[in-house]
């Protein structure tokens, strides 16, 4: 059995929960730079700046964090997992000052825990002795552009496209883009929400190993950058920086689709032990 400190665990997560909501993801401010001489760009790129240097959020809305955990069997933790993230997000946004983003009751009295938690939490258990703990730092703006289509088993590829691209078209402009896009497609409709969050965790630069799905990716992409929505909203740049899919079998009857999406700042995070 492989034993991993619960403070470690504690003291990595709060410095990559510091970092993911200081400093702007490197891919994006690769693409960001080749459009510098641009005014609204130039903005962007100078908060990201101040962001660094004072260890000030890039935005106000530090978001709710969703983890994707792979918890080896042979791993030995001295408290549960749950417990250890719930407890690093709360010191990481108590410590650092971030805005506290979650309610405890979602319809009625929608009062503040002032904490930031509880977390979202998905846990898979894996053989062997690591564990794997990525984070998404979803603000609400990104957030409320999920979207979710159980289509007859018969729909055309067509069909889904058409409705990503319809999707994004209408309700691109409200998550600070330009976006990142997560697709899932299979299992049930829980499951389909769950693989489009975990298409986010990749690297732009990623494509799906499947070919089939690697097309599809590649010409959403183009399809999506053809609505010109740009940076902020206001027509300049690129309108998506990435589609992903992430799929899985589903039953004979059903073809849910589920689109997530992460706001320009793709705030994220893995820690491995």
């Amino acid at each position: 059995m492989k034993h991993i400190s619960y403070h470690k665990i504690i003291k990595s997560l709060k410095r990559e929960l510091l970092k993911a909501n200081v400093n702007l993801n490197h891919e994006v401010l690769e693409i960001l730079k080749k459009y510098s001489s641009n005014e609204i760009v130039k903005f962007l790129v100078d908060n990201a700046e101040i962001s660094l240097k004072s260890k000030l959020p890039l935005c106000q809305d530090t978001g709710i964090i969703e983890f994707f955990v792979e918890l080896g069997n042979e791993v030995r933790l001295e408290k549960d997992i749950t417990s250890i993230l719930n407890k690093a997000v709360a010191q990481a946004y108590k410590e650092y000052y971030f805005r506290y983003s979650v309610v405890s009751d979602p319809l009625f009295e929608r009062k503040n825990t002032f904490s930031n938690i509880p977390c979202i939490i998905n846990l898979d258990h894996i053989p062997g002795d690591k564990l794997k703990i990525e984070f998404l730092v979803k603000g609400g703006g990104s957030e409320n552009l999920t979207a979710l289509k159980m289509f007859e088993p018969s729909a055309s590829i067509d069909e889904i496209k058409e409705f990503i691209i319809e999707h994004i078209k209408l309700n691109g402009g409200k998550a600070c883009p330009p976006l990142h896009i997560g697709i899932g497609i299979g299992g049930t409709a829980e499951k389909a929400a769950f693989l489009s969050k975990k298409a986010l965790l990749k690297s732009f630069k990623m494509r799906n190993s499947n070919a089939l799905y690697k097309n599809l990716e590649e010409e959403l992409l183009k399809k999506l950058n053809e609505l010109k929505i740009g940076f902020q909203g206001l027509g300049i740049g690129p309108t998506v920086l990435s589609v992903n899919i992430e799929y899985f079998p589903t039953h004979i009857a059903t073809l849910p689709v589920a689109v997530s999406v992460n706001c320009y700042l793709c705030r994220k995070g893995v820690i491995e032990l």
